[in-house]
């Protein structure tokens, strides 16, 4: 929805907005916010809006720290609430300097700017996003303990699934927010669950998978369980997935179908996932940003591990689902719900956009259950976070993507992580070695 300054104020009157609450989001994906009182609202629609950025992570250093948010007035929305006296609106912003100009470190200008280089290339690119999470009991403080919601598996229904009613009220919140929905379900381990909503370009779908995290960690928390979006919680147990389905239109037709080839898929959706599988181990380094991301990335666990592509084969990294026609796309298997979604989208996009410049070659599509294969025929994604800096800090066109800023700023702060998770003794190794 449109909206402009004056529908915007009109909203606000009629629904006696007391609040507003300016949502951006940092360098390692989490969501921040500044709350103003409506008073403010003349300002913050004149992008008037400062804050102290000094503190926020991969943002600038306490000398040059003022920043303004922008508001996308697209993303306009009066918040649901319960009590007609705690009412709300609220804004997602990018990040603008003093002088006027983007921040360029704002991960939503650097997924903007890869948008740009889509458009100039004559393209749009719809995602569709399908986010995995983990519900856990809490304790009588209130904090989250290692115990599952429930010991339901796929697709499992009541009384097995006694997560069902969190996620109606979570689909209940998220369409009052606008989303449209399609399914909702009990996925494979204890406790997981996956709520699908429907695809949109990228820079909405960013947005949404934001909110999207927000919703069902607060509605989570209103019945009582934590929800995470940790990669792999459970030992033993299948991690949480965000699979990325990508689809690329040229004048509102699918660039990626083709009706002449024997499997329907033009040449230019190979050489985009071309350049995806091309540039694999430096995206793992923004698609799974973390330590434990690595935990999920194994064998035998329906997470992908091999760099190859298929058409219905999920033990690879990418796949194509089978239908055809504008619904042509691909699935990106390996991201992670921690990923921020802003880059994630951005390297994705220009990697393939590169594949496509170059004509590169994916190869034949695997038909192998890849997780039996022994041999080093095929290449797989690193297995650590430290492999995939390395390969980042390798790699000009994902190192251009991010831009200067960002990429050093990022580089640093995971070699930090790794550097203080190589520091940890674990109780694994205490008890494997301490009576060696």
């Amino acid at each position: 929805m449109t909206h402009t300054k004056e529908t915007i104020k009109q909203q606000v009157q009629e629904n006696n907005v007391e609040f507003i609450l300016l949502e951006f989001t940092d360098m390692l994906g989490d969501t921040k916010n500044v709350e103003l009182p409506i008073e403010e609202l003349d300002m913050v629609l004149n992008n008037e809006a400062m804050f102290d950025s000094s503190s926020i992570s991969g943002f600038s250093a306490i000398q040059e720290s003022d920043m303004y948010l922008v508001p996308d007035l697209d993303t306009f929305l009066v918040l649901p609430s319960q009590i007609e006296e705690d009412r709300s609106v609220r804004f997602i912003c990018d990040i603008y300097k003093p002088d006027g100009t983007p921040f360029e470190g704002d991960p939503r200008y650097i997924l903007k700017r890869a948008m740009q280089e889509a458009e100039d290339m004559g393209y749009t690119v719809n995602v569709g996003p399908e986010p995995e999470f983990f519900l856990f009991k809490l304790n009588e403080d209130g904090y989250p303990i290692s115990k599952m919601n429930d010991r339901g598996g796929y697709f499992d229904s009541s009384p097995k699934d006694k997560g069902d009613k969190v996620r109606r009220d979570i689909v209940r919140t998220l369409k009052k927010y606008g989303f449209e929905m399609e399914a909702s379900h009990h996925e494979v381990a204890m406790g997981q669950h996956e709520i699908n909503f429907r695809f949109d370009n990228m820079l909405k779908t960013a947005d949404n998978i934001q909110t999207f995290k927000n919703v069902v960690k607060d509605i989570a928390t209103n019945h009582d369980y934590h929800a995470t979006f940790m990669p792999k919680p459970i030992a033993g147990e299948n991690g949480s997935g965000m699979h990325c389905h990508l689809s690329l239109f040229k004048d509102g037709d699918s660039v990626f179908y083709d009706e002449d080839a024997e499997d329907g898929v033009s040449k230019t959706m190979k050489h985009f996932i071309a350049g995806i599988l091309h540039h694999a181990s430096a995206i793992a380094a923004i698609t799974n940003p973390n330590v434990n991301s690595y935990k999920r990335l194994v064998p035998g666990y329906e997470a992908p591990v091999s760099v190859a592509w298929s058409h219905s084969n999920r033990s690879c990294m990418m796949r194509v689902p089978t239908t055809r026609g504008k619904g042509t796309r691909f699935e990106v298997r390996n991201p992670d719900p921690t990923a921020n979604p802003y880059l994630t989208l951005a390297v994705l996009i220009q990697a393939g956009l590169e594949g496509i410049r170059n004509e590169l070659d994916a190869g034949k599509a695997e038909s192998r259950n890849l997780y039996e294969v022994e041999d080093d025929s095929v290449p797989t994604l690193p297995t650590n976070l430290k492999e995939a800096i390395n390969a980042l800090k390798k790699d000009e066109v994902l190192l251009n993507a991010l831009g200067d800023h960002t990429s050093e700023q990022y580089i640093c702060a995971k070699e930090e992580e790794w550097t203080e998770y190589s520091l940890i003794v674990s109780k694994w190794e205490i008890e494997k070695y301490m009576n060696k």
